[in-house]
């Protein structure tokens, strides 16, 4: 008899990832900003100076006294000067007069007002306003965007590219994020060949390191790849132990069933912690979760497409969870644009197709090749279809939840 769950629900499984998970946050580290992309943020930033920082203005014009624009005509100034965007050339601007001004110039002292370059006559050195603008108008009033003492980006933030831009604006050259997780990538079977070789009968190619190291690249991470565990529980046991000392994270794909040569679920528990085997989900049941030495353990299944659903909707997390994102990922629904019956009581992912209408309904077309081997299925559509719980008949029309890839 066990010690930890077997054969839980998915949401357990989450909710079990995601605590431990966070037990095992990375500590944080400073990174420059242009090695900060992707990364969550480690602590709240707060604005240490206003944005914009000075008032300036927003259009090619001439900066003015609005107080000096006839309300029942044409205005004619007198130009004294000109500010570009630049260093402060100290301006001012009296009583009938105006200044020449480029956008996101400082506005001259006395100026409340810009009016566009293209509703105006020049006249010499006068300038006659044909349209009045609105008092305050193309003006940007500092610290109309923040104000000194806001906080802008707060600790569990995902540092998108307008949050470095952000930062950017306050003057910061580095930011404080999470270290990103070391992550060892296996494949295991006798049965794997790499991509360029022979294949000799009962042999398949190794598309799973490939898959699951994209993956893995496009959340941002650096993984390694090792070589193919053998059938061989003496040097799985080796190769594994060797990574969890080194690595944050080891990933393997197969060999976590209950098959004769499905050794690492032993393995762990011998060696290490398991803290859950198999999820009621399909596909991607054999789901093993777990510790090994320094490195926190994630067994996927073999089949590529169980590969594909278990990193997106658990693995993720888990790589989440370490940095201590906050933020959830964002959830996608969509209407069925043909029926489906589901046959079985586990949550299923499903795969599909996405699009949408001139209406603004996104539509999910599910595939119906449904085998966890199907590769090709995978590769032909661009979402996972979350189906729960219990069999059911879902109409054309019928709204799910759908997860892009």
């Amino acid at each position: 008899m066990t010690d930890f769950p077997v054969r839980i629900a998915f949401d357990e499984a989450r909710a079990i990832i995601e605590r431990i998970g966070s037990e095992h946050r990375l500590p944080s580290e400073q990174i420059a900003l242009p090695r900060a992309h992707g990364r969550v943020a480690a602590q709240d930033v707060v604005a240490a100076i206003p944005l914009p920082p000075f008032d300036n203005s927003a259009m090619d014009g001439y900066a003015l006294r609005h107080a000096d624009l006839r309300p029942d005509g044409e205005t004619t100034l007198r130009l004294t000067g000109e500010q570009f965007a630049g260093p402060s050339l100290d301006l001012r601007v009296g009583a009938d007069e105006c200044s020449r001004i480029t956008t996101g110039a400082p506005m001259p002292d006395g100026a409340d007002t810009v009016v566009m370059k293209e509703n105006t006559a020049i006249e010499g050195d006068r300038v006659r306003v044909l349209v009045a603008p609105k008092p305050g108008a193309h003006v940007r009033r500092a610290g109309e965007d923040t104000r000194v003492g806001e906080t802008v980006l707060r600790s569990g933030q995902a540092l998108t590219p307008s949050r470095i831009a952000l930062a950017a604006s306050m003057g910061l050259a580095a930011i404080d994020t999470a270290r990103r997780p070391t992550v060892a990538v296996f494949t295991t079977g006798d049965e794997l060949v790499e991509p360029g070789l022979p294949l000799r009968p009962g042999q398949i190619y190794n598309s799973n390191r490939e898959l699951l190291m994209g993956l893995l690249r496009a959340d941002g991470l650096e993984p390694t790849a090792w070589p193919t565990l053998p059938d061989e529980p003496a040097r799985i046991e080796s190769m594994l132990r060797d990574a969890a000392q080194a690595f944050d994270l080891v990933i393997t794909c197969g060999a976590v069933s209950a098959g004769e040569k499905d050794h690492i679920p032993a393995l762990l528990q011998t060696q290490g912690r398991v803290h859950f085997w198999k999820v009621r989900m399909r596909p991607g049941m054999p789901l093993l979760f777990g510790e090994l030495e320094n490195a926190m353990f994630l067994g996927l299944p073999g089949n590529p497409v169980s590969v594909l659903a278990t990193y997106l909707t658990l693995g993720r997390g888990l790589i989440d969870a370490m940095q201590g994102r906050a933020e959830p990922r964002p959830r996608f629904f969509a209407r069925l644009a043909a029926p489906w019956r589901k046959t079985h009581e586990r949550l299923e992912f499903l795969r599909g197709r996405l699009r949408s209408a001139e209406d603004g309904v996104l539509h999910v077309e599910p595939n119906p090749a449904d085998g966890s081997h199907r590769m090709r299925a995978a590769a032909d559509s661009d979402a996972l279809i979350m189906l729960p719980e219990k069999v059911q008949e879902y109409p054309t029309g019928g709204v799910v939840e759908v997860l892009p890839y």
